[in-house]
Order: C-alpha cells, then structure tokens, then sequence
C-alpha cells in the first residue's frame, strides 16, 4: 500500500499530547528531552501539565506539536516501522517541519529551535490587533480569491490556506479580513468566521518573519530526506536540500497548498495516509479532498499498535 506519513500544523495542540506515547516509548521520551535540551527550557512540562494559553502560544505550539509528531515516529520506529519505507512525506504549514524531521532532513533540535524563531517572527512581524485570518467555508479557491481581492482595498488580503475543497483561509490586515467575512456571505459561503489566532500568517505581512527564518535556515543542516517531501508552497515533491531550504523560507508568506498537496500525492499513487501526533483535523481534510485516500490517526500507543497490526 501507497502510505503517506502527514503532520498537524497550529491548532492541534492539546495539554497531556504526547504523555502516553513518551510513558510507553523512551524513544519517545527522548524526543521531548532533546527538544528541551535544544530549547534550554521545560517545554515538556508545559505540554503535559501547563496551561493551554501558554502552549497555545505561537512560539510554544510550533516546537510543541513536532515533538508529539516526532514522539509518534519514534514509538513506530520502536515497533519496527521504517519512514524510508513510505510513499512520501508532508506537514500542513510547521507540520513541514516535522515532516522534514521525519525523513531524516532536519535534526530535531535544529526543528525545535528553527521552530521557536518561527514562532517568535511570525508574532514580532505584525503587533497584536493589526492583522487577522478568517477561514471561508463553502467556498473553492478562486471564489475565495475573489472575495480577498475584493475586500483588500489597498490593504493585505490573501488566500492563505487551501485545505480543501470547501475550506479556504484567508489572512491580513485585520479590516481587510473582516471586510471578506462579509463579503462572502454575499458570495455563497455557508459560513464565514474570523480564526482564534495571534498573527496573520501566509500572507505578504509575514515578510519580516520570512527574512527571519532565512538567516536562521542558513545556519542549519540540511539533509536529503529518506523519502519525498511535498512541500506546501508547490504542493509537490523535494529532496534538494538547498530547495528545501529556500521553500521553507518562502513558506512564511506563501499558502499553504494542501489541497493540492494532497492531489498531488493521489496522483502519484498514493492509498493511505496516516496522521502522525495531535489530533485528527489533516485526516478530516483528506476524506474531503480524496475519499478514497484511508486515513489513520497515530497519537497514542493504542495508535502506534493498531496501525503496526495493520
């Protein structure tokens, strides 16, 4: 069977994610120690016993949820499975990350601290209140873009994640936003809500945080990976370690093309997905996108031995 090993971005954090897995696995346990070490804090503890405001802070949530994922691939890795062994590999906006620590691209600690800079530019990049993002359900890409392009006025309105047929995110300055909720309703949206989020990201107001990250990235290793990548930026494979590079800088400002990422992956054979770490919302997106496409969620040991059992 064609696999694809998928990875959650921001949203998917929890409070206890990953416990089980690092009680069950010292693999697991591992991961979250080295993500510690390379952070010099006790992120760990926050994840398992702190508050879900701190971790869902944008700096806290990016490392938070690749460690989970890693622990996850660690606990599989325990019970002999093999990522080299899969159809290729993909993360849903810093669910890249993870899945470039996955394929052996990234180290984890080089993933957690490039991580937190991430997180740490994106919210520096626009102050609190400036900017928003609000997801359009109901409508496909070009209708979406329509309504950004109508509500930007002279101001930042994009489309900042394709995640399905039927779910566009879009992100900017904050009145621009609210000005395409409106304006969608008009359009055929069933709904149209603004996002819980810190920062507006995916769009042109991350350019500073994308400067961030390329002084960042260029002092990291980068490593082929044991199995494709698809990139969220071209919805479509890497293994170029400088391309992996440069779409990872570039990631900041561009959408995430997770529908067609995942098109992408069906066309090139692929039969099953498994979501790796925290929660199931990738899983949800893919039914939507390819029914075909099995999908299986991999969070817990429970997870780990039923997928392994098969």
């Amino acid at each position: 069977m064609n696999r694809a090993l998928v990875f959650p971005g921001q949203g998917a954090q929890s409070i206890g994610m990953g416990k089980a897995l690092a009680d069950a696995y010292p693999a697991a346990r591992a991961v979250f120690e080295e993500v510690d070490d390379a952070l010099g804090e006790d992120l760990s503890g926050l994840i398992w016993g702190g508050e879900i405001e701190a971790l869902t802070l944008t700096q806290n949530a990016q490392p938070a949820l690749m460690a989970t994922s890693m622990a996850a691939v660690r606990a599989l890795e325990a019970e002999g499975f093999r990522v080299a062994d899969t159809a290729c590999v993909a993360g849903h906006s810093l669910g890249e990350y993870s899945a470039l620590a996955a394929a052996g691209a990234l180290g984890i600690g080089d993933a957690a601290r490039l991580l937190r800079t991430r997180g740490q530019a994106m919210q520096q990049a626009v102050p609190v209140g400036v900017g928003a993002m609000a997801a359009l359900l109901g409508l496909d890409l070009d209708g979406a873009r329509a309504v950004a392009a109508e509500a930007a006025q002279g101001e930042v309105c994009e489309a900042a994640n394709d995640n399905d047929p039927a779910q566009v995110v879009v992100s900017g300055h904050k009145a621009a936003v609210e000005r395409a909720v409106a304006i969608a309703k008009g359009k055929g949206a069933k709904r149209a809500i603004l996002l819980p989020v810190s920062a507006p990201f995916h769009c042109a107001l991350m350019a500073p945080a994308a400067e961030v990250m390329a002084g960042a990235l260029a002092g990291v290793e980068i490593k082929a990976p044991v199995a494709p990548v698809y990139a969220n930026v071209i919805a479509g494979p890497v293994a170029d370690p400088a391309r992996i590079r440069e779409l990872l800088v570039a990631q900041v400002t561009g959408a995430v093309r997770w529908r067609e990422s995942v098109l992408a992956m069906a066309a090139a054979g692929v039969t099953e997905a498994w979501e790796i770490g925290a929660g199931k919302a990738l899983s949800g997106m893919i039914r939507r996108i390819d029914k075909a496409i099995e999908c299986k969620a991999v969070g817990t040991p429970e997870d780990v031995r039923a997928v392994m059992a098969g």
